[in-house]
C-alpha cells in the first residue's frame, strides 16, 4: 500500500510540475524574452493579422511574387507534403507543367532553368520563403504589372533577404514581406 500512495503522489507531483508549472513557465519566458516568435511571427497591417512570415499564402496575380507551390494548397490548419517520390510519373507531369507555366508568366526562353523552390513544395506545404534567386526571376513580369521599373523591385528583394541560420545555406526573402513592401509602393 505504502508503494502505490508514493507512487500516486509521485504521478501527481510530476503531473502538476510537467503539465502545468512548466508549461505556464516557459510560455511566461517566451512571451518576454522573444513575443513576436512566441506569438506566431504574426504580421500586422493597420491593426489586423494579414499573416504569418512562417506560413506561405497563395499569390497567383502578376503583380505579386509567387512562392513555393503547396501540396496542401496553402491549407494552415494542417502540413504535410505530397508523398510522391522523384521516380513518380504523376510527380513528374506536375513538374513539367509548372516549369512551363513559370517559363510562360516569366516570358523566359525555352532553353531556361526554373529554381526548383519554384517547382517543388516544401515538406511541409506552407513554406513562406524562397531563394533569392528565385524573386529575381520575378523582377520583370512584377515590374510591368505594376507599372515600376525593376530596380524598384529589386530594392525590395534587396531590402528584404535575410541570412539563413548560422550562414550555413542560401540566402532567402520572405514571399509574404515582399508583397506588402510592393503594395507600399503604391504609397
Amino acid at each position: 500500500m505504502k508503494e502505490i500512495k508514493n507512487a500516486l503522489l509521485i504521478f501527481v507531483v510530476f503531473s502538476v510540475i510537467l503539465g502545468i508549472i512548466y508549461p505556464v513557465v516557459i510560455t511566461g519566458i517566451s512571451q518576454v524574452v522573444f513575443p513576436h516568435q512566441a506569438n506566431g511571427n504574426l504580421i500586422t497591417e493597420n491593426g489586423k493579422v494579414i499573416g504569418s512570415e512562417l506560413v506561405g499564402q497563395n499569390f497567383t496575380s502578376p503583380e505579386y511574387f509567387h512562392g513555393r507551390p503547396s501540396a496542401i494548397s496553402y491549407d494552415s490548419s494542417t502540413s504535410g507534403g505530397s508523398n510522391l517520390g522523384p521516380t513518380n510519373q504523376k510527380l513528374m507531369d506536375q513538374i513539367d507543367k509548372k516549369v512551363q507555366q513559370i517559363k510562360y508568366e516569366e516570358s523566359l526562353p525555352s532553353n531556361s532553368t526554373v529554381p526548383a523552390d519554384l517547382l517543388l513544395s516544401s515538406g511541409s506545404g506552407l513554406e513562406g520563403y524562397i531563394y533569392v534567386d528565385s524573386a529575381k526571376l520575378q523582377v520583370p513580369r512584377i515590374s510591368k504589372a505594376r507599372g515600376v521599373s525593376e530596380t524598384e523591385v529589386e530594392t525590395i528583394i534587396e531590402n528584404n533577404i535575410e541570412s539563413s541560420w548560422l550562414g550555413t545555406g542560401s540566402p532567402m526573402v520572405n514571399v509574404l514581406k515582399l508583397n506588402i513592401a510592393l503594395d507600399d509602393l503604391r504609397g
